[in-house]
């Protein structure tokens, strides 16, 4: 289940990078948000505890 969680976390990662001209005003905070969702989860899994 921790892989799955892993994988949809780096998927919505890839979607949040600003490629339309509506977003990119809001810079690369959505993604790094995320980036450390990611980073929380991958370390969860690391320990076995997801």
């Amino acid at each position: 289940m921790g892989v799955l969680v892993l994988v949809v976390v780096v998927v919505l990662l890839i979607a949040a990078l600003p490629r339309w001209p509506h977003s990119r005003s809001w810079g690369y905070f959505p993604t790094s948000m995320l980036g450390m969702v990611t980073i929380a989860v991958l370390v969860l899994v690391l320990m076995g505890r997801m």
